[in-house]
């Protein structure tokens, strides 16, 4: 009897109700707060500092090439040789032309000083002290046009060493050894060219809303100039997440491409091992402010709604609410917010996906805000 009134007792329970879940766990911090400056970013293309097309200045047989192609040469270094012999014989018989003309300028000199001495006693007549004269000059003119022929021949000995003008990266050899080419006097021969890789320049366009926002800086002293000031720019080469040369810029055009509404501008790179080269793509970050206070959160914490950016904020009551705001520009992998938080909000960085608008989460702490300094 017993056992069945246990077996009608246990059939009268009701079902304990179930506990209810705890909040969810969601990580909180407070925006950073620091100085940070804006930057534009633009694609540039890099180009040379300066470039030479090496020509042959006189004619002749090409009779050796004395660089590798690609190699960096310096300047003054050999590159080709061209047949020096014909020059050399020109140069001889310059140099024999110029002898005779002076040993006729020095006898006609002593003529005319033996006709100064005569003319005394007027043992010769005026008139041939004159002709003397005039003989003399004749004959310094003609010293000096031997003088002339010599060093053209000279200049010709000397360029048929051709030389590297600039120090660069070399391109190919376009002549080889046995080949004839033409002097500056017949169409020179293009042999090969030369670019220089440090500095070097990188070229971007700029809009024309960009220009007249920092015009308008310049006007109110909150952004120098870049007409006047060398102002930093940062580059990111292609394949890369952040900037890895610096540089300052050099160089703004004077007017708008009408086509593009856009100002040609140029910044120089130091390029000391000599990786980037000519041609390549780059970003360009030029500064966009005069530095001010900002308050920045991980950009993992900034979600969209329709057309709205929002952050998620625990309050005081550690219920969320999703709050507006109007974002920056990134700095150092944080987001700029410019309207719609402040310093003391505690803002979701980790958990979105277990936040509800309304609800209560259970907030920790992060370990370190953003990774940046407070």
């Amino acid at each position: 009897m017993a056992s069945s009134t246990l077996a009608l007792s246990g059939c009268s329970d009701k079902p304990q109700q179930q506990a209810a879940a705890p909040p969810p766990a969601v990580t909180v911090a407070q925006p950073t707060k620091r100085t940070v400056t804006d930057w534009d970013e633009f694609t540039g293309r890099f180009e040379a500092i300066e470039e030479v097309q090496v020509r042959a200045r006189v004619g002749g047989f090409v009779t050796s090439v004395e660089f590798r192609d690609g190699a960096i040469v310096r300047a003054g270094d050999l590159l080709y040789v061209i047949d020096p012999r014909p020059f050399e014989a020109v140069a001889k018989q310059a140099e024999g032309q110029l002898a005779d003309a002076r040993a006729k300028a020095e006898l006609a000199k002593r003529d005319l000083d033996r006709g100064l001495n005569l003319v005394q006693t007027s043992a010769v007549s005026e008139q041939v002290v004159d002709q003397r004269r005039q003989a003399l000059q004749a004959a310094h003119a003609a010293e000096m046009q031997a003088e002339g022929a010599l060093k053209a021949a000279q200049l010709n000995i000397e360029f048929s060493h051709v030389l590297a003008p600039i120090t660069g990266r070399v391109s190919r050899h376009l002549v080889s050894a046995g080949n004839l080419v033409q002097g500056s006097e017949g169409g020179a021969t293009l042999l090969t060219s030369i670019v220089s890789l440090d500095p070097i320049y990188i070229y971007f366009d700029v809009d024309e809303a960009t220009y007249l926002r920092n015009n308008r800086l310049w006007f109110e002293g909150k952004r120098p100039s870049s007409r006047d000031t060398p102002n930093p720019v940062q580059v990111t080469l292609t394949g890369e997440t952040k900037p890895s040369h610096d540089g300052k810029m050099d160089f703004l055009d004077n007017r708008l491409d009408v086509s593009t509404a856009t100002l040609r501008s140029r910044a120089v790179i130091s390029n000391k091992d000599f990786s980037i080269l000519p041609g390549q793509f780059g970003r360009v970050r030029i500064i966009g402010s005069a530095p001010y206070e900002a308050l920045l959160v991980p950009d993992t914490a900034v979600a969209t709604d329709q057309s709205r950016k929002i952050v998620f904020v625990v309050k005081d009551d550690d219920t969320v609410e999703a709050r507006p705001v109007t974002l920056g520009p990134l700095d150092e992998g944080l987001r700029v917010i410019r309207e719609g938080l402040k310093a003391e909000d505690r803002v979701i960085v980790d958990g979105l996906q277990r936040a509800r608008v309304g609800a209560k989460v259970s907030p920790h702490p992060a370990q370190a805000a953003g990774g940046g300094k407070s």
